[in-house]
């Protein structure tokens, strides 16, 4: 891994890349997401400052255990400006993520689980599909696996007036 003199204060965006293992592009989009930021030079070049190290390395932990961009977008924004996120940062936000991540664990070893039964049926049409409606969400209103859109002056159940999801009359 290259080593950056003491003396140098800012980054180039290939020094930083390098650095962190991110590429480039993903750099410039972290950017453009408000993750991350950098001063232009007289010759519009972007510089990034030491501390941003830090922020794309939380940047891509918290990526590699599913938290989404705008979560972390916000986790970042809380703290003070500019400031590297600490390891007392991040004990912090993962704790409050915890909960977040064990539900969608919770989800998908539901899915896992009936996996093969929906696979068994082989056309996804059963009234009471898991995939296609989880916890027969939609049963109340009607059957079958696709959610079909009502026109506002029918009233609910008429299927007359019904069409699939998205698709235009």
């Amino acid at each position: 891994m290259p080593q950056i003199p003491e003396k140098i204060h800012e980054l180039t965006v290939g020094q930083l890349s390098a650095r962190s293992g991110a590429a480039v592009s993903a750099l410039h989009f972290y950017e453009a997401k408000g993750l991350i930021s950098s001063r232009r030079t007289a010759g519009n070049q972007r510089r990034y400052t030491r501390d941003t190290l830090r922020r794309v390395a939380f940047v891509r932990a918290a990526q590699r255990v599913g938290i989404p961009l705008a979560t972390i977008r916000e986790a970042l924004a809380e703290l003070p400006e500019e400031r590297t996120p600490t390891r007392a940062d991040w004990a912090r936000l993962s704790e409050t993520w915890r909960s977040e991540l064990d539900e969608r664990i919770k989800q998908l070893n539901r899915l896992r689980d009936h996996l093969t039964d929906c696979i068994g049926c082989g056309c996804l049409s059963l009234e009471g599909c898991v995939l296609s409606n989880p916890d027969d969400a939609f049963g109340e209103r009607r059957t079958g696996s696709r959610l079909m859109v009502e026109r506002p002056d029918e009233p609910s159940g008429g299927r007359s007036a019904a069409r699939p999801h998205g698709r235009r009359p």
